[in-house]
C-alpha cells in the first residue's frame, strides 16, 4: 500500500536518493530546501507501507511577472519497483490541485525529453498536457525538450468570489421574483377584468331573458283574466222575468199536497 502525503524536511534525503536512482538531472540539497521553504504545498511524496519514499514531485510557482501566474513541475520520479501503479499520476494531480487552490495558477508547465516516450504519454494522454513549444538543446547533454502546458479549467473560485457570486445570484433571483410577481398580478387583473366582462354580459342576457319571461307571463295572465271574465259574466236579467217572478204564487208545501190526495 502506498500513501500520498505532503513532504517534510525529514523526507529530503530520501527524495534526493530517489532522484539519483531514477533521473540524470540531479540537484544539490539546498535546491530541495529552497522548494520546501518557498512552496511547501507543492512538494508531495509517495510513502510505502514501511515508511520508505518511493516517489516524489517537486514543483514551484514561476515568479516572472511578465507572464500569467502559473506553476512549473521541476522534477517527478518514481522508483522502478513501484511504477505502473498510478503513483506518478496521483502525485501530479495533487500538486496541480494545490497550485490552483493555493496560488490561483492559470496553468502548469513542464519540460520532458523528446526521447522519453513513457513520460510524454503520461503527460499528454493521462494528464491532458499540450505541447506549447520545442526547446532546442534544453538538457545538459544537448537533447531537445517539449515545453508542455496544462490549463487548470477546473480550478475552484476563491471564497470571496463565491460569496460575491452567491449574493449576485440572490439579487437576481429577487429581481426575477419581483418581475414575476408583477406579471402575475397583471395577469390576474386581466383575468378578473375579463371575468367581470363575461359576468356582465351573462347578467345582461339573464335580464333580457327575465324580461322576455315576464312579458310572456303577463300575456298569459291577461289571457287567463280574459278567459275567466268571460266565464264569470252573467247575462242581465230582463225586467219581465222579474215581474213574472214577483207575480207567481208561492209553491205549496209537499205536506199540503199529500193531504189533498188523501181527501
Amino acid at each position: 500500500m502506498v500513501s500520498i502525503r505532503q513532504a517534510t524536511v525529514y523526507d529530503l534525503l530520501q527524495i534526493q536518493t530517489t532522484n539519483l536512482w531514477c533521473l540524470p538531472e540531479n540537484y544539490q540539497m539546498k535546491y530541495y530546501f529552497y522548494h520546501l521553504l518557498s512552496w511547501p504545498q507543492l512538494l508531495w511524496v509517495a510513502e510505502d507501507f514501511d515508511g520508505h519514499i518511493v516517489g516524489y514531485v517537486l514543483a514551484k510557482m514561476e515568479e516572472d511577472e511578465s507572464q500569467p501566474k502559473h506553476g512549473h513541475i521541476t522534477s517527478l520520479s518514481v522508483l522502478r519497483t513501484h511504477r505502473k501503479r498510478g503513483i506518478a499520476t496521483m502525485l501530479m494531480r495533487r500538486s496541480q490541485r494545490e497550485m490552483g487552490d493555493v496560488f490561483d495558477s492559470e496553468y502548469v508547465s513542464l519540460h520532458v525529453r523528446k526521447s522519453n516516450r513513457a513520460a510524454f504519454h503520461l503527460y499528454s494522454v493521462t494528464l491532458q498536457y499540450e505541447v506549447n513549444d520545442v526547446e532546442k538543446g534544453y538538457y545538459a547533454d544537448g537533447e531537445d525538450a517539449y515545453d508542455m502546458r496544462c490549463y487548470l479549467q477546473s480550478t475552484p473560485p476563491k471564497p470571496e468570489l463565491i460569496r460575491h457570486q452567491t449574493k449576485k445570484k440572490y439579487d437576481d433571483d429577487d429581481d426575477d421574483d419581483g418581475n414575476t410577481g408583477a406579471k402575475t398580478t397583471e395577469g390576474k387583473n386581466t383575468t378578473t377584468t375579463t371575468n367581470d366582462k363575461d359576468n356582465n354580459e351573462k347578467d345582461k342576457d339573464n335580464d333580457t331573458d327575465n324580461d322576455d319571461d315576464d312579458e310572456q307571463n303577463n300575456n298569459n295572465n291577461n289571457e287567463d283574466e280574459e278567459g275567466s271574465s268571460s266565464v264569470d259574466v252573467v247575462a242581465p236579467i230582463e225586467s219581465s222575468s222579474l215581474d213574472d217572478m214577483e207575480e207567481s204564487p208561492p209553491t205549496q208545501p209537499l205536506t199540503g199536497a199529500m193531504n189533498n190526495l188523501q181527501v
